[in-house]
């Protein structure tokens, strides 16, 4: 029926005039709706209030407590100077040794200039230590110390180690915020903080190894993820997703600073964002600024490392660019039928793969790049492609921290009832997960577009999805390499805990059995949790009060007798070398020049350590003297727990992966490769203890003790 301007103005004023009433009416209600609104608002203020003291005071009692077993176990408020440093070993040692050199450093200009024109680390080598290592937050403290006016009631170790200690306090507390996030309540943050600090022994070392790279790192990328997660929330407010996409920038760009090893991660948090976009479980708006946000943040880091080629010939800028080729290539993804789909999809993968390979082998080709070719041989000969001789892939095939995941870890973890929480939420979010991709590929439809031809009754947030994306393959890095074990387990905490106070999950679970009512999802979803937390209370406080308890001291009186003489008996500029564990102490308590150190990511430098390495080898004392003295050295220190090592079984043995790279066959009972040949010198560590001329003339024995042997090195040719 048509009807004019006129009448239908005429048409609205009537049923205004007659709902007049009714409109009075609601100014009535209206007078009673604010109280249940301004209700509601306090109780979301005071749920707030409560939940943020309580992810606070958990951030700062983890700290404390961590602060308080690093006290107890070395006694380190009562030791020496050299025993406090002797404690930071291997790596840790190195990476505070410049923050040492930065505090001795008449300013801060000299400082800096002594870090980027560095001479001591690498002997007879100039070496810019910002752009080969991430010491930038090393740098950034010992500004801090000095610029503070806390030297009278600080020392710098301890300004060093809480700076660290109080990193797990913001590292908890994100776990907390992450674990909020998605359950919407904070009852799920205490319950995962709670498992972090029963399950210390598998979700962080920082109380042994407080300056390794993770302990700086992981905290940001705590908060890194809680903001994806806050970001992936649908409907959000333009302010406030431009305020979280700043806070994931600069949480990414402080992790990738401050850890070698962020490329390898963030490429594991791209392959999250590329499955869920393809299975079209986000808004591909959001996983692009992601994308963008990862390459930007590796840039500014590259920029900062003085261009660090390493950085640059990542996988991860090959694959974020290579997502955002082939997505520019096949612009019609998300349409067709389930088969015309999978298809499409197949295709894409195909095509990224091939030009991440590509761009890649590209970017390294122009840099002419070899720093991380040693991870590439370490991961083919891990996962069965044939096995190697080479000296660096075994070396890593040998550690136990770049082993298989201990059985042991799942019976720790299932003690605490976090195990068991993990597998039964990640088993019901797993088939939620299935189905709505499932209907997602199912949608002949285009999945952009308002109009879909049927609603899936399954649903799973898009934060959820990341985040179970996120756990799975951080799980199986975890499973494949133990030390990557602390990225899966803490937010194994994160996941667990956001199930079982998740209204969504409680929800899923009682449809499936048909007992499905409001009450029971409330009652499920508040009494489990703290059943649970009781539960921690009861077994873990007296162990946790017997930890703190426990006191012990350091004692390792041969590392120190050896540090002292260095410093009382050699020259100032005297080069050593030996284990690359024992010259980071070498550096840090006597600031003499190395010939090689633990941070092993560069190439030349993995040469100059094969080398050197040749002291437990079976070679000549001409051989070993001809090799020390190229990298100028002045004295070897030999260690008896190498050259007579029972740590690790036959073939892994430092001695036995030197003997199999030199063509040797190894010591003792055993098969032999078959082309492996008996050597024609005998082990030069034993022999020369004996005191053979040949030995003699080119190696003086200058200290000794139960673990250290120090030989001066003649300057005959």
């Amino acid at each position: 029926m048509m009807i004019s301007i006129r009448q239908r103005k005429e048409i609205k004023t009537t049923e205004v005039s007659e709902h007049f009433p009714v409109q009075e009416e609601n100014v009535k209600l209206e007078n009673k709706v604010p109280s249940g609104c301004t209700s509601r608002r306090l109780w979301k203020i005071v749920s707030f209030t409560v939940g943020g003291t309580v992810a606070l005071c958990m951030g700062l009692l983890t700290s404390v407590y961590l602060a308080t077993l690093h006290e107890n176990d070395l006694w380190f408020s009562n030791i020496k100077e050299v025993e406090r440093e002797i404690s930071f070993r291997t790596e840790c040692g190195l990476y505070y040794s410049y923050y040492k050199q930065m505090l001795q450093a008449p300013t801060l200009v000299q400082g800096f200039h002594g870090l980027i024109y560095d001479n001591k680390t690498e002997s007879m080598r100039t070496i810019n230590l910002l752009q080969r290592m991430n010491i930038y937050q090393e740098v950034f403290l010992s500004i801090l110390y000095r610029v503070l006016p806390i030297q009278k009631y600080l020392e710098p170790v301890y300004f060093y180690i809480y700076t660290l200690f109080g990193l797990q306090a913001i590292y908890v507390t994100a776990l907390y915020v992450t674990s909020w996030l998605l359950s919407g309540t904070w009852l799920s943050g205490l319950l995962a903080a709670l498992w972090y600090v029963a399950n210390r022994i598998d979700t962080t070392r920082v109380e042994f190894t407080i300056p390794l790279r993770e302990n700086w790192a992981l905290p940001f990328f705590a908060i890194q993820i809680a903001a994806v997660t806050y970001f992936l929330r649908p409907n959000l407010q333009p302010l406030s997703e431009r305020r979280t996409l700043l806070a994931i920038f600069i949480s990414t760009f402080l992790f990738s600073l401050t850890w070698q090893f962020n490329q390898f991660m963030m490429l594991m948090q791209a392959l999250v964002l590329f499955i869920l976009d393809s299975l079209d479980m986000l808004p591909a708006v959001k996983a692009t600024w992601l994308y963008g946000i990862q390459i930007a943040s590796l840039l500014l880091v590259c920029i900062l490392q003085f261009f660090n080629s390493m950085i640059l010939g990542s996988l991860l800028i090959s694959f974020n660019l290579s997502v955002l080729i082939a997505r520019k290539l096949q612009k019609n993804l998300k349409t067709g039928s389930f088969l015309n789909r999978i298809g499409k999809l197949l295709l894409h993968l195909f095509i990224v793969l091939c030009l991440t390979l590509f761009l890649n082998n590209i970017i390294k080709k122009i840099l002419n790049l070899r720093s991380d070719e040693h991870i590439f041989k370490f991961l083919k000969a891990k996962f069965g492609f044939g096995a190697t001789r080479d000296f660096d892939a075994n070396l890593y095939l040998c550690e136990e921290a770049f082993g298989l995941l201990p059985l042991n870890t799942f019976e720790r973890l299932s003690d605490t009832l976090l195990f068991y929480a993990y597998i039964f939420v990640l088993s019901i979010t797993v088939i939620a997960a299935l189905i709505v991709a499932f209907h997602n590929l199912s949608d002949s439809t285009n999945q952009q577009s308002m109009g879909k031809t049927g609603k899936c009754t399954v649903d799973l947030k898009p934060e959820t999805a990341y985040n179970l994306i996120h756990t799975i393959l951080f799980g199986f890095l975890a499973l494949s390499t133990m030390r990557m074990k602390y990225l899966w387990t803490s937010h194994m905490c994160v996941f667990a805990s956001f199930g079982l106070c998740s209204p969504e999950i409680w929800e899923l679970l009682l449809k499936s059995v048909h007992l499905y009512n409001p009450k029971r999802i409330y009652i499920m979803r508040y009494s489990v949790p703290i059943l649970i937390l009781l539960y921690l209370c009861y077994k873990f406080w007296p162990g946790m009060m017997d930890e703190l308890s426990e006191l012990r001291e350091f004692y390792d009186p041969d590392t120190v007798e050896l540090m002292n003489w260095i410093k009382s008996n050699t020259p100032r500029k005297a080069v050593f070398a030996g284990s690359m564990q024992l010259l980071a102490g070498v550096k840090l308590c006597t600031g003499r020049t190395l010939t090689n150190h633990p941070h092993y990511e560069d190439n030349s430098l993995r040469e100059r350590t094969r080398a050197v390495y040749q002291i437990y080898a079976k070679r000549s004392p001409e051989e070993v003297h001809a090799l020390l003295r190229s990298f100028g050295t002045d004295y070897v220190i030999l260690e008896d727990s190498i050259c007579y090592e029972r740590r690790h079984h036959r073939g892994c043995r430092l001695r036995d992966l030197l003997d199999v790279a030199n063509g040797h066959t190894m010591d003792g009972p055993g098969e032999n490769d078959p082309d492996l040949k008996p050597a024609d010198h005998p082990r030069f560590c034993e022999e020369i203890k004996r005191n053979l001329p040949s030995y003699v003339a080119h190696f003086t024995r200058v200290f000794q003790n139960k673990t250290f042997h120090v030989y001066k090195l003649s300057r005959n040719k």
